[in-house]
């Protein structure tokens, strides 16, 4: 009879913690609980990246509020489509000390020089300006996964135009299974901001990211019905390295 109510407290005690741990981990999915959110004083340049889903941004708000110092804003995708906050984004976010860029999303169904100059035509350069960012991965509706040469040479075409024009090193943002299959050991003269909301990021053969996408869920006054949150981000380094990094004044 003991080995028996042993027996059931015990398969009781395992459910228990069987729940805890599919509730733990769904938290963590879901962005409840935050196991990886960079302390301060490790990652000190923190900033957010944003498209028309953040809606109307007052960006004066943010910049007294949220103690940022760098924005990407996206821009463009593929070879014709256009955010259709970017120009409004890009215009108020100059009335402000942040540092901006802007991104593209790249489609592998458009030539990369056709998505340049797509890029080109939209994002006019501006003092202090970050360089143009290339959002490199899967996305819901595409046609199949190209091959490793197919990406590399349409991918190649877009980041030698966008440095010839802005006069800088495009950076490339990327996901992890996409960077293990096209990008690793391929792009090392680029600098790379990766995105993962679950740990820090790590790349093979003591390559360094540049910018770390922590966060989807981050905190947002300005939400809408379409998107509640706005995504994090961190430089690897401290402000003066940030400003000698991309040759910024202060």
């Amino acid at each position: 009879m003991d080995k028996q109510k042993a027996k059931k407290k015990l398969i009781i005690c395992l459910f228990i913690v069987a729940v805890g741990l599919w509730i733990f981990l769904f938290g963590v999915w879901e962005g409840i609980f935050l196991i990886k959110d960079p302390m301060k004083r490790n990652y000190p340049v923190t900033g957010i990246d944003v498209s028309h889903y953040q809606g109307n941004i007052d960006w004066e708000e943010v910049e007294e509020d949220m103690d940022i110092t760098f924005a990407f804003i996206k821009a463009t995708e593929g070879s014709s489509h256009i955010d259709k906050k970017f120009k409004e984004n890009w215009k108020e976010v100059q009335k402000t000390d942040i540092y901006v860029g802007a991104y593209h999303f790249f489609s592998f169904e458009s030539t990369g020089k056709e998505q340049a100059e797509h890029f080109i035509n939209t994002v006019e350069k501006v003092d202090n300006m970050l360089p143009p960012v290339v959002d490199v991965e899967y996305y819901e509706g595409m046609k199949e996964k190209p091959s490793v040469n197919n990406l590399r040479a349409e991918l190649d075409d877009m980041l030698e135009c966008l440095e010839k024009h802005y006069g800088c090193k495009p950076i490339i943002y990327s996901t992890m299974s996409v960077y293990e299959k096209y990008l690793d050991d391929y792009y090392n003269e680029y600098s790379i901001w990766m995105r993962n909301t679950y740990i820090r990021p790590f790349l093979f053969k003591n390559r360094q990211w540049t910018f770390w996408q922590y966060s989807d869920k981050g905190e947002w006054a300005y939400g809408t019905k379409d998107e509640r949150y706005v995504d994090k981000n961190v430089f690897a380094g401290g402000k003066e390295a940030f400003l000698r990094y991309f040759d910024l004044e202060k």
